[in-house]
């Protein structure tokens, strides 16, 4: 097997293994409107996008020419060349969207391998041109593509503005006209927006997308584009008709259909656009191939010297390539577990309720918020009073029934779910059918984020959070561009002079990163399953809070109990890396807490009106989880802080009395676990008779410091560390004591009462 031969092989593999990635990344595009706004059941959702991005894959033929001529000029580099800039290519996409999806971060495809291509063919110029005396670095426009690399640039980067303008502008109309409260409206209404929705929605993916379809019969294209208008009025009047007809027969909610159809839309869209971003550089090397084989076999010519010019020709893809990618892409659709970390972010950036927000505030999300908050007052100022009214009641949100928890609650309405998905679809057909690779990615989070803001679900509450979280996933995405320019230009470099042994070792080292990162996300996903993870209180009454804060109390002690024996462990052996992930362990504890406490607005409001003394329970229990987790953050970023800066180790009577109080602890944590667990209060009160025996225990210890500091003891930061230790230890006994009795005397206050009802009730009876 020659190198080329090795090449092909390799980049089929890179581009099954690119496909899975780049699903897994791009699932977002047209699964988070309909996740998000709980319209249809997952299964459902995951049936209508498998049938979208099979039908779409079928019809992206004619995309595969932005790889093979779209950036670079072939004809200016011989087959040799060619290769090697498609394998830089697929090497530096695969890695770079992995490395994304690792992070769980959104991110296009699109620029990725726009990008890379330009890199590495960039690359490639340069080392023709240093090789070439008559030529200098002006010449480098002889290579690259110019206006059609500028032009699909420049797409890419007014794609954020357009989508998120449009978006905006389309959600506040239909808000107006519709309101929260759609399902009140008169009939006509659904069926007029779901006319108008379904047939662009059609338009675009019909008429638009239909001639690179290479399944679809010539005469019935022909008909289709000759008569554009007829098919629009009649497409408009007869989905409306059908929705008419189905509200007011069926009760059909239009809005499902309409989000169902948009689902499907979006998933053809983004097929048919994005196919090439995983395939593209494969099928433009695999034609080449054959162009080269031919010519060496019947002419003899060296790959070194055998001109490209036949890339530059129109050529299909032939339809069982596509419709294996298609397939792949099905089955990553179904079975990738990364592809959900990515669509929470899409969808908690959108989300119309509170929710623990992913990102920092920073200078530019509050200047952006500032400047907003007043270009709207002004915009306010000018506006009729009776106007501000009926905008104001159109924007007003229905109340939510407190019955319902939180997580089932939809992430916003099915009416700006149809918009996201409506705008997206159409956005991303046009540029499909103008042979323009825009992102989808761009696109989709864009007029996700437009619809959001239009729908004021970034309140004064959210918004710097949410303006932040958009700011770093844009700047993500221009990373993305330059990482994927350099990189693929780096991965040229080392194959052009490395040639078959670097291939080797850079596929080798692509399949190691790959499988690490599998199983590092395999093993996180696994650790958060059996991670106790903290739930928020959702009952009304004092006893079902009572009853709900047990689970949280058993994890908090279960949690505290692991993170203290690591500590202790960690100091013994001075492990630094143990030390530092017990500190990532608490400061994820602390967070939790934290949640918890964010939603005590929420929880008091939920209260039945006899039960408000449940919320001094709560806010007791929260107080002190709050100073169990100070207490571990204190004794773990001492511990860290000492070994890291490398001061003495303990000694080893030291070592070994923070042993017998871990020994000590660990029994009372487990004993307090096992009571919480199984439901057996009874067990609390035996655990709260022992406390006093254990802080007689830690004062004896804090004693005996005290006698070796003023005789033995040598070392300051030692005695520092010791006495710090021991002090919080004392001060997270005290919390974890506090904690058991404030729970112990609130079970009984509530039971008790209940159970003289009961007997009141039997001696009634009696």
């Amino acid at each position: 097997m020659d190198i080329y031969t090795f090449m092909i092989v390799a980049l089929a593999v890179l581009a099954i293994a690119d496909l899975v990635v780049g699903v897994s990344n791009d699932a977002v595009n047209f699964l988070n409107s309909a996740i998000g706004s709980k319209a249809v059941s997952f299964k459902t959702l995951m049936i209508v996008a498998s049938v979208g991005v099979a039908f779409g894959a079928l019809s992206s033929s004619g995309m595969m020419e932005i790889a093979r001529k779209g950036i670079f000029v072939p004809g200016e580099f011989v087959f040799d060349e060619i290769m090697i800039i498609f394998m830089a290519v697929m090497i530096t996409d695969i890695l770079l969207l992995d490395f994304f999806n690792t992070l769980g971060l959104p991110t296009s495809t699109t620029v990725s391998i726009v990008f890379e291509l330009l890199g590495a063919s960039v690359c490639m110029a340069i080392l023709k041109i240093s090789a070439d005396n008559s030529q200098s670095l002006l010449d480098l426009g002889n290579y690259i593509n110019n206006e059609k690399a500028i032009e699909i640039i420049l797409g890419i980067l007014l794609s954020v503005v357009v989508a998120f303008s449009i978006g905006a502008l389309i959600q506040y109309v239909a808000r107006l006209l519709l309101s929260f409260n759609f399902n009140e409206k008169p009939k006509f209404y659904g069926a007029i927006f779901s006319g108008f929705a379904v047939t662009s929605i059609m338009y675009f993916i019909l008429i638009k997308g239909i001639k690179n379809a290479t399944f679809m019969n010539d005469s019935i294209k022909a008909f289709i584009s000759g008569n554009t208008e007829i098919v629009l009025v009649g497409g408009f009047l007869f989905f409306t008709l059908a929705s008419f007809a189905l509200i007011l027969f069926l009760k059909t909610n239009i809005y499902k259909i309409i989000i169902i159809i948009g689902t499907f839309a979006l998933a053809v869209a983004f097929a048919g656009n994005d196919l090439v971003n995983f395939i593209g550089p494969t099928t433009g090397a695999y034609q080449a191939f054959q162009d080269y084989t031919e010519a060496h076999n019947t002419l003899g010519v060296l790959a070194t010297e055998f001109r490209m010019d036949s890339l530059a020709n129109k050529i299909h893809t032939p339809t069982y390539i596509l419709l294996i990618a298609g397939l792949i892409m099905v089955l990553t659709l179904w079975f990738s577990s990364k592809a959900k970390a990515v669509v929470k972010t899409s969808v908690d950036l959108s989300r119309q309720d509170d929710v623990k927000e992913r990102f920092e505030p920073n200078f530019l999300s509050r200047s952006i918020v500032r400047m907003t908050i007043a270009a709207s007052d002004s915009i306010n100022s000018m506006l009729p009073n009776a106007a501000k009214r009926v905008i104001s009641k159109q924007f007003q949100k229905p109340v939510i029934s407190a019955a319902i928890k939180k997580e089932d609650m939809p992430a916003f309405d099915m009416v700006r779910a149809a918009v996201n998905l409506m705008v997206a679809s159409v956005l991303i057909s046009i540029a499909t059918s103008m042979k323009l690779p825009l992102s989808t990615t761009y696109v989709t989070f864009m007029v996700a984020m437009g619809t959001s803001l239009a729908d004021r679900a970034w309140g004064s509450e959210s918004a710097v959070y949410r303006v932040a979280g958009v700011l770093n996933v844009i700047g993500g995405w221009f990373m993305t561009a330059l990482c994927a320019f350099v990189a693929a230009a780096i991965m040229a470099l080392i194959l052009y002079y490395g040639r078959g042994y670097a291939l080797a070792a850079l596929i080798a080292f692509a399949i190691l990163v790959l499988v690490r990162n599998y199983l590092s996300h395999r093993k996180k996903s696994k650790e958060l399953k059996e991670e106790d993870s903290l739930q928020r209180a959702e009952s009304s009454s004092t006893q079902g809070v009572i009853l709900e804060s047990a689970s949280n109390i058993a994890n908090v002690i279960n949690r505290s109990n692991r993170i203290y024996t690591n500590a202790v462990a960690g100091l013994a052996t001075h492990d630094l890396k143990k030390l530092k992930k017990n500190k990532a362990q608490v400061e994820k504890l602390t967070d939790e807490i934290e949640d918890l406490k964010d939603n005590i607005y929420y929880f008091i409001k939920n209260l039945d009106e006899p039960s408000v003394n449940a919320s001094n329970f709560y806010l007791s229990i929260l107080r002190y989880l709050q100073d169990m987790a100070q207490s571990l953050g204190y004794i773990s970023n001492t511990s860290y802080k000492h070994v890291n800066n490398n001061h003495k180790k303990l000694k080893f009577s030291q070592i070994r009395e923070l042993k017998d109080i871990d020994i000590t602890l660990e029994e009372l944590f487990a004993n307090t676990k096992n009571a919480f667990m199984s439901g057996s209060f009874d067990e609390i009160g035996a655990v709260l008779e022992k406390k006093h025996d254990i802080f007689n225990s830690i004062s004896r210890k804090i004693q005996k410091q005290v006698e070796r500091t003023r005789t033995e003891e040598s070392s300051p930061k030692n005695t520092t560390l010791y006495f710090g230790v021991l002090l919080e230890t004392k001060d997270l006994l005290t919390a974890t004591i506090s904690l058991l009795e404030e729970y112990y005397n609130s079970h009984d206050a509530t039971v008790e009462p209940a159970t003289a009802a009961a007997s009141n009730n039997v001696e009634e009876e009696e």
